[in-house]
């Protein structure tokens, strides 16, 4: 059961990466890689987020953990305001927020033993040595499905769903209240994947802290997720519990990633995609509605103004002008 208290609170968060050329390496342009995303995380909660290879789903992600500095906008975990921190000062709040990474293999040091690679942050915080820190380790392996006398083998020694388990592990030593988890399965095996995701849920349940979870797949963000939302483009353009995003999607962009999803059946009925065309560059986004470029349904204003998301009951946000604010979609 979630916990309606926001845990995370980020607000307009905007990130810009310059685009620098010639010898003096002057700035000629910016990449929009984030452009005004707005959400919350709820205790206990997780919220998936979808959307295609380069909309700013990662970059939010690290932007969240300050591991890139936002370009502007404001972030707030357990209501203070961590966005301009120093090292120093966020020091404290780095034990709050942990991330698990897509590639266990590469994030997990080839030198160090996997024992010595989950007590690291034990001892960079400060928190255990010696027997207490063997005893802690040995604990969180256990948690995560491998056996304490593993802790002594390197990474290579382990198959692909063991690595992702080592990292889990890592993220939970310091008792994170937030977990990021930047596609976690997407290099696994399909059964690993399932394994991996139950795991993860089963921790939450326990020990009921909250998840950001990013990946592409739809079917493990509808398992996994408490609500959805869908990114293009540097922003979020629908946001809702996964029940309603997936039984009634009102933005044409969250359709169509629906509708591109294979189903067995081939009496089963399949949402019409509703999209054409390629994803614009970030370097030089559209004007308006980043989306009506490839949107079937595109009007005058779509290519002059920009829908901010707007609630339609339930928690259910949309950034459309399709939407006419009663929660139905008009199709022209």
């Amino acid at each position: 059961m979630t916990d309606p208290r926001p845990l995370l609170e980020v607000t307009d968060l905007v990130k810009h990466y310059p685009v620098r050329s010639g010898v003096l390496r002057r700035t000629v342009g910016k990449v929009h890689s984030v452009d005004g995303v707005s959400f919350s995380i709820g205790v206990g909660e997780t919220l998936g987020m979808v959307g295609e290879s380069g909309c700013g789903k990662s970059t939010v992600a690290r932007s969240v953990l300050r591991l890139v500095e936002p370009t502007s906008g404001s972030i707030r975990l357990n209501g203070e305001d961590i966005t301009h921190l120093g090292k120093a000062t966020l020091r404290p709040h780095r034990r709050s927020m942990q991330i698990i990474f897509q590639d266990p293999f590469a994030s997990l040091n080839p030198r160090m033993t996997a024992g010595d690679i989950v007590g690291e942050p034990l001892t960079v915080h400060g928190l255990a040595s010696g027997e207490k820190k063997r005893e802690r380790v040995a604990e969180l392996f256990q948690q995560v499905g491998l056996r304490a006398d593993q802790m002594k083998n390197y990474p290579h020694q382990f198959s692909g769903g063991q690595r992702q388990r080592i990292c889990i592990a890592r993220a939970l030593s310091l008792g994170p209240s937030l977990i990021v988890c930047d596609e976690p399965v997407s290099a696994l095996d399909v059964s690993i994947q399932a394994q991996v995701i139950n795991l993860l849920i089963d921790l939450q349940r326990k020990y009921d802290f909250s998840y950001l979870f990013i990946a592409h797949d739809l079917a493990v963000v509808a398992h996994i997720s408490h609500r959805v939302a869908v990114m293009y483009l540097g922003r979020i353009v629908e946001i809702a519990d996964k029940a309603k995003l997936f039984a009634d999607p009102r933005h044409p962009y969250t359709q169509a990633l629906l509708a591109s999803v294979p189903i067995a059946d081939p009496k089963a009925k399949r949402l019409v995609p509703l999209i054409d065309g390629d994803v614009p560059s970030p370097i030089n986004p559209p004007s308006g509605c980043a989306f009506h470029t490839r949107c079937r349904y595109v009007m005058d204003r779509c290519k002059v103004e920009r829908p901010e998301l707007a609630d339609v009951g339930d928690r259910h946000q949309v950034a459309c002008f399709l939407n006419d604010g009663t929660g139905r979609t008009q199709i022209p």
